[in-house]
């Protein structure tokens, strides 16, 4: 059962979408939105305490390693951040991501992807690849590298993968997703079923962001811009975590039913009455702490 706590954080995200929408949040330009959601999100959560990062460059892209205490030198995480492929940076996601890395005992690797409109697809995936290729040129086993992301960095770990294994390079140990944007056709039930009672997303947001990273050119039903249609055959184990109170909770079943269809160990759980990428609200809610916990967990048991 979802907390109390949950309850009012969730109002609290609808009335603030609602009163940036009123303020004509949607007419802004790219940097200023992009500049919005930055402020906003170093409000939403901090750091784990002695957190230590990093900055680096890798082949031109900003990154950041992230370390805590107990972090294995040998394992890493690579953290895609969400952001429809367009938003989001160290800045929003880097709490998320170390919190991650710490319930697991790992490192984390947090690259910056280039982003569209300015780099539309298949910039971000080009990148994915480059900086998976960077680790492995450092030494790092692919046994002990994890790729994990919420939202479209969710999508941008299964469809990097989908590019190592067609070249028949080595895979990741497994693969984290939270909330996944995997189907960018909006083809799902739930775009239709959750779209009143998603605080977060909106049926047209999503759907111009689709039509964003694809440069208005390539197909939506891509498989390495929506996943769900590509064969997943050969992958490694997929974790999915995704709530019953967004829109993209079909995203999430679909590319579990494929994966499983394909032979793939899928570890699936829909949260009850979350919303999309509630993990990223860290201590404040008790359902993000657990949700980050069971990640942990997970890649511990792995």
């Amino acid at each position: 059962m979802a907390s109390f706590r949950s309850f009012l954080f969730e109002k609290g995200i609808k009335l603030s979408v609602e009163r940036a929408l009123r303020k004509g949040i949607s007419e802004r330009g790219m940097d200023e939105k992009r500049q919005m959601l930055d402020t906003v999100a170093r409000k939403l959560a901090k750091l784990p305490k002695n957190c230590k990062v990093q900055k680096l460059e890798i082949e031109g892209l900003y990154a950041e390693w992230l370390s805590s205490e107990n972090s294995s030198e040998e394992k890493v995480i690579l953290y895609l951040h969400g952001g429809g492929y367009a938003f989001c940076s160290a800045n929003t996601h880097r709490p998320l991501a170390a919190s991650i890395g710490k319930a697991a005992g790992m490192k984390v690797l947090f690259p910056e992807y280039r982003l569209a409109p300015e780099h539309p697809f298949p910039a971000a995936v080009e990148d994915a690849v480059i900086v998976y290729r960077w680790l492995l040129r450092q030494g790092y086993d692919p046994a002990n590298i994890i790729f994990a992301g919420d939202s479209a960095g969710g999508g941008l770990s299964v469809a990097a993968t989908l590019v190592l294994r067609d070249q028949n390079e080595a895979l990741p140990r497994a693969i984290v997703c939270l909330s996944p944007w995997v189907d960018l056709t909006s083809s799902g039930e739930s775009y239709r079923k959750n779209k009143k009672i998603d605080p977060y997303l909106t049926v047209q947001g999503v759907k111009d962001a689709a039509l964003m990273y694809s440069g208005h050119k390539t197909p939506l039903d891509h498989p390495l811009i929506s996943p769900v249609f590509a064969d997943l055959t050969g992958f490694p184990p997929l974790f999915i975590q995704a709530g019953n109170h967004e829109i993209l909770q079909s995203d999430a079943e679909l590319l579990a039913k494929k994966a499983r269809q394909a032979g793939v160990e899928v570890t699936f759980k829909i949260w009850d009455k979350m919303w999309h990428v509630w993990q990223i609200s860290g201590d404040r809610l008790p359902e993000a702490r657990m949700a980050v916990n069971e990640i942990g967990t997970y890649l511990k048991k792995s």
